[in-house]
């Protein structure tokens, strides 16, 4: 192991700090739509600053400010942040101790459930003095809401001048920034990396070693041009970018609460909508009739349409059980209203189901209005041999729904109401239901009503809000939100899609244009993008070609020392930032360099990715909201319970333990040493440094410099050859060059 292990050092990083400074933006509103309210409506009578001047307050407790909670009561602590266990509040709502809170009676699971993640997650509570909730009244006239930024429509602009030489339009905005602030861009990118870059960009798996000759041998703008058609047109494509799109609708195969052996509440067909997702990107469906399918496919294209899989959207987004009960339905309204708010359009609508919107110009009627579609529709698990339906999904893979359906039953047992019984015999989307309006649960108590609100859009992203008159109001939704006049839909997607990129939006709040979001780093360029991208039909594979082909996208990351200097998070785009890979990606490219990664099948059934007998893409993971996957938990997958805006990026010593001890990476191990034999047989002139050159080459898509050949013969000319080469090689696949992308 002499040489073994300066590699081993060299390729592992440390382990980071992972404690935030200052909260996040789903932390408070976890606490403000979860836990306030609970606060106000069962605490505050007998634990806060106006049942104290009352002389009623009980145990010496204050819950109405952090401070109160932080100093604890007459029995001790009454939360300890990130142990739930520690403190008295739980043990109480539990109602399994002599005290019993509140003494009207146990509140429900769930409510139960959520001040257990609450605490969990360190008790975030930005309650500074006694305060009820947040009056009704709205913060901004509808008219002056309208002027903020992210409420005008976007629009073209000109390409500004720049002393620097554009090669898009993106780069003239970017360019004129730099020159505006000083800083010098960097070079183009060395080819080798360019290319490797792209090919991990656009299909999440590295080029071959003849793909990367093909273009440092010509790196003309032509031949460029031709491999970002090539990569944009293969099945590849679709499947790496339907996980952005995944991780926004947060797909996930179960529930976070299963009862025993009770799997009515889990999807196991969920694969279809992902499966319809991947193809839908590789078709290029406009991203207005992306989501507008995924809202109403039923409505718009009738109920054998062929893209029914895509209510997969809303279809799959979390079950409660006793659904019979108001307040649980009213969580998972809350759920539908959340993705649509947050994912599609770019506000936290959510955060009005209490109270009007503390930032935005949401009210808490806009909130209910869109929530009455939702409780105008019916969850539903429609037979997969409905005899009305013999038709595949045209949008989504063929085989896919083929293979879902052979595998069912021929004739499938149905409930009265149509659907199947079994959940395994069917495929989980949405359907109408009775048409009804809401009224406002004051603070969010189902007991307590107030106006009745007509299902509508919000009043600040319309002339005219009108109430939805057709059925539940889905089509008029999705409508709405792809109606290219809406201002947010085209900026939101263009900034994820960008984001992916770059490593982070022109918008860092992704799913959070709003007040409390943070304001575009490069304002015209975003709603130029925006604008010509709606132009253009809502092209995806028109965004991904104008980024790519930039100058901006295609620079080096090694950046110019005055902007590193100036700008050391790369703010203005000097340079290309280096990014880590995903988990899938990361994966994939494992699997690829080992010759062990299965393309062919595009679709189908989920496996699990730490599975050595399992080859396909990890796109096609089982996601599991229960218990999501060590290996994707471990690897930053975010947590499909809620939509996720971006992915977080941490360094655990747990990683590097996978990535050291894994049955998975000594797999590729062994793999990759016995792909390199059958390329460089054993009796073949200089094997060794013809294997160590070609091993660097599927990794890394570049030589090995004459130290690295050096230091690997030397190590490999010791000991047993066989063991030598499984160990030399499980440590290039664990380097960070593996996982980087520059």
């Amino acid at each position: 192991m002499k040489y073994i292990l300066p590699i081993l050092l060299l390729s592992f990083s440390l382990p980071a700090s992972l404690v935030a400074d200052e909260p996040s933006r789903e932390q408070l509103d976890f606490f403000e739509s979860k836990i306030r309210p609970v606060l106000i409506e069962h605490c505050y009578s007998c634990h806060s600053a106006e049942a104290q001047s009352k002389g009623k307050l009980k145990g010496g407790l204050l819950l109405d400010t952090k401070q109160g909670w932080e100093l604890g009561g007459d029995t001790g602590p009454s939360i300890v942040p990130n142990d739930p266990a520690a403190g008295s509040l739980m043990l109480a709502l539990s109602y399994d101790h002599d005290v019993q809170m509140p003494p009207a009676g146990k509140l429900p699971e769930e409510i139960i459930k959520n001040f257990e993640r609450w605490i969990r997650e360190g008790a975030v509570d930005p309650r500074l003095d006694s305060s009820p909730m947040p009056d009704n009244k709205p913060k901004l006239d509808p008219n002056q809401a309208k002027e903020f930024w992210a409420f005008q429509a976007p629009k073209e602009s000109p390409a500004p001048p720049s002393k620097y030489e554009a090669s898009t339009k993106i780069d003239s905005f970017v360019l004129a920034q730099l020159e505006a602030k000083q800083l010098t861009p960097a070079p183009l990118a060395d080819p080798r990396v360019l290319i490797r870059r792209l090919y991990l960009d656009l299909i999440g798996l590295p080029p071959t070693v003849d793909q990367v000759n093909r273009y440092v041998n010509d790196p003309s703008e032509a031949n460029y041009a031709t491999i970002v058609e090539q990569l944009l047109a293969s099945p590849a494509y679709g499947e790496r970018w339907a996980r952005l799109w995944l991780d926004v609708t947060r797909y996930a195969e179960d529930q976070a609460h299963i009862v025993g052996d009770d799997k009515s509440l889990t999807y196991p067909n969920a694969y279809l909508y992902r499966d319809w997702v991947i193809q839908a990107l590789n078709n290029d469906v406009s991203y207005s009739d992306f989501i507008r399918l995924q809202l109403a496919a039923d409505l718009i294209e009738g109920e054998n349409s062929p893209n029914l899989a895509a209510l997969g959207f809303i279809g799959l987004g979390p079950k409660y059980y006793d659904r019979g009960q108001l307040f649980v339905m009213a969580e998972e309204w809350e759920d539908r209203v959340d993705v649509v708010g947050r994912g599609l359009l770019g506000l936290t609508i959510a955060c009005a189901r209490c109270h009007d919107h503390k930032y935005d110009p949401i009210t808490t009627q806009d909130y209910y209005g869109l929530a009455g579609v939702f409780a105008s529709t019916q969850m539903y698990n429609k037979p997969l041999f409905a005899p009305d339906s013999t038709e595949h999904d045209k949008t989504s893979s063929p085989s896919s729904e083929q293979t879902a359906k052979e595998t069912a039953k021929s004739k499938s047992e149905t409930k009265p109401n149509g659907e199947a019984k079994n959940p395994a015999e069917a495929m989980h989307i949405v359907r109408e239901d009775k048409p009804r309006d809401l009224n406002v649960f004051v603070r969010g108590d189902v007991n307590h009503k107030g106006d009745l609100v007509p299902r509508r859009f919000p009043s600040v992203l319309t002339n005219e809000s009108l109430p939805f008159r057709e059925g539940s109001g889905r089509r008029e939704l999705a409508d709405a939100i792809a109606d290219p006049s809406n201002p947010l839909t085209a900026r939101v997607i263009v900034n994820r899609v960008w984001g992916a990129y770059f490593g982070k939006g022109l918008v860092g709040t992704p799913s959070n244009f709003g007040t409390l979001g943070e304001r575009p780093t490069h304002p015209e360029l975003l709603d130029d993008l925006a604008a010509r991208f709606v132009k253009e039909g809502s092209s995806l594979k028109w965004l991904h070609r104008e980024i790519v082909h930039s100058r901006t996208y295609r620079q080096s990351s090694m950046g110019a020392q005055d902007s590193l200097a100036a700008d050391p998070n790369n703010q203005w785009l000097a340079r290309m930032p280096r990014r880590r890979l995903s988990a899938e990606s990361w994966r994939d490219s494992l699997l690829s360099a080992s010759g062990q990664l299965n393309v062919s099948t595009v679709g189908g059934p989920s496996i699990d990715p730490a599975d050595t007998n399992q080859t396909k893409r990890t796109v096609y993971s089982r996601i599991s909201r229960l218990e999501l996957h060590r290996f994707l938990a471990m690897h930053d997958f975010p947590d499909p319970n809620v939509t996720a805006e971006k992915r977080a990026e941490t360094i655990t010593p747990l990683q590097k333990l996978f990535v050291m001890n894994s049955a998975f990476m000594l797999a590729q191990s062994q793999a990759l040493v016995e792909r390199l034999r059958r390329e460089i047989p054993d009796d073949a002139q200089s094997g060794d440094i013809l294997r160590i050159n070609l091993a660097y080459q599927w990794l890394y898509s570049r030589p090995p410099t004459t130290a690295e050949i050096d230091l690997a013969v030397q190590y490999l000319s010791n000991g047993e050859r066989n063991a030598r080469w499984t160990s030399y090689v499980h440590a290039l696949l664990a380097a960070n060059e593996t996982l980087y992308v520059d």
